[in-house]
């Protein structure tokens, strides 16, 4: 139980600014676990798209609040048809959301926790709705009796929860606090973006970025990237030389990314959002990809947005693709009713997103995109979705 604060007794923290009261908000937050078990894994017959669901937990008998776990053998998409897909859905709920963290790992043949993946924020989740990991493990090395992570044939799913109640408490009194609540742990607040220079050597010449990965230093750090930290963890030619090459990723995109992984900042992301949404997918970095979505988010504009579309498609962006949906149907629907948006429409921009060259590139490489953008259309001028009708002022 999280204790909480007191008045302070006289002549504590007396070098801080006094205050004649004070308040403090404890947020609540549930944590509990859950294991999952799959016999005979190898034998299912799922195909890609299909999946096996857990039964539902809770963080206690009385919690109306039901969780499963959601597994594609096979992969959810053509995308990750060489993965198993691994979400976290909550079967249902009282309350009309909830925030949550997880983190998903492996049980080894030692019962140990292995190829661990966790999400970098609180996510929202409302009843039927489910977030997770759709690149989790490669199937190739889960099945490979070698890395031991399918004894007698079974996987065993570990799930850390994290679960935010939305009630608060609230405390005040008169005084001082006589301990306040401690800042939350961060590994990377003493890093220098220093380092990033001294442990990345970027060639311009042959457009290849070499990762030079110190001993003991930054190994925790690298280990962030669920990518990197497997090829230095087995027996991969990166393991063995202490080096990776990389040829697919601009050298200053590059360069943005490692600051990240060392540093937990991103300084130049708006001015590289797009390669670097790009970049945190590869290497399967959550939580920047979430930055360059909401980054890419705020600067939706005609001219974009098609782009934006096929960029947010392209890297499994979900919250970006759906926004970028929602742009392109709002302004055709401004359009249609004469009016403009004030804060993405101006009269320097195309009248008409079907204009843009974006937009025709995207008819000819992404055709189902245009039909997603209509069928969304469609669905938010149905009667009960619809924007109310405003009579025009006779002049």
């Amino acid at each position: 139980m999280s204790r909480e604060p007191t008045p302070p007794l006289s002549g504590d923290m007396s070098t801080g600014p006094i205050a004649e009261s004070w308040c403090y908000t404890q947020v609540k937050v549930v944590k509990f676990s859950y294991m999952w078990t799959i016999n005979n894994f190898s034998f299912c017959r799922e195909e890609m798209g299909e999946v096996l669901k857990s039964s539902t937990f809770s963080s206690s008998p009385s919690d109306k609040m039901k969780w499963c776990l959601r597994v594609n053998p096979k992969g959810l998409d053509d995308e990750s048809k060489d993965y198993l897909s691994l979400y976290l859905l909550l079967v249902s709920c009282p309350k009309s959301e909830v925030r949550a963290k997880f983190k998903f790992s492996l049980l080894n043949a030692k019962r140990e926790e292995t190829k661990a993946m966790e999400s970098q924020r609180a996510y929202r989740f409302v009843q039927g709705k489910d977030w997770g990991f759709k690149k989790f493990i490669r199937r190739d090395f889960l099945l490979d009796e070698a890395n031991g992570l399918l004894p007698d044939d079974k996987l065993t799913l570990f799930c850390e929860h994290l679960q935010h109640c939305l009630q608060k408490r609230r405390k005040h009194c008169t005084g001082l606090p006589k301990e306040l609540p401690p800042p939350l742990p961060c590994k990377w607040c003493c890093r220098q973006v220093s380092v990033v220079q001294d442990s990345v050597n970027i060639s311009g010449h042959t457009n290849t970025n070499t990762l030079k990965v110190p001993e003991c230093r930054l190994a925790d750090d690298l280990a962030r990237s669920p990518v990197f930290n497997a090829m230095f963890e087995h027996e991969m030619e990166e393991s063995k030389k202490n080096r990776v090459e990389i040829n697919d990723v601009d050298p200053e995109v590059f360069k943005e990314m490692m600051r990240f992984i060392y540093t937990g900042k991103a300084p130049n992301l708006d001015k590289m959002a797009d390669n670097l949404l790009a970049a945190a997918d590869k290497y399967a970095l959550e939580r920047l990809k979430v930055m360059c979505e909401e980054a890419l988010c705020s600067n939706l504009s005609v001219e974009n947005v098609a782009d934006t579309l096929v960029l947010a498609d392209l890297h499994s962006a979900e919250q970006l693709k759906a926004q970028a949906i929602d742009f392109i149907n709002r302004c055709s629907v401004l359009r249609q009713l004469g009016c403009k948006d004030g804060k993405n429409w101006n009269s320097n921009q195309a009248t008409d997103i079907m204009e843009t060259s974006g937009w025709k590139s995207m008819i000819q490489s992404h055709p189902h995109l245009v039909a997603e953008a209509f069928r969304a259309l469609a669905s938010a001028q149905c009667p009960q979705f619809g924007i109310p009708r405003k009579r025009l002022k006779q002049s």
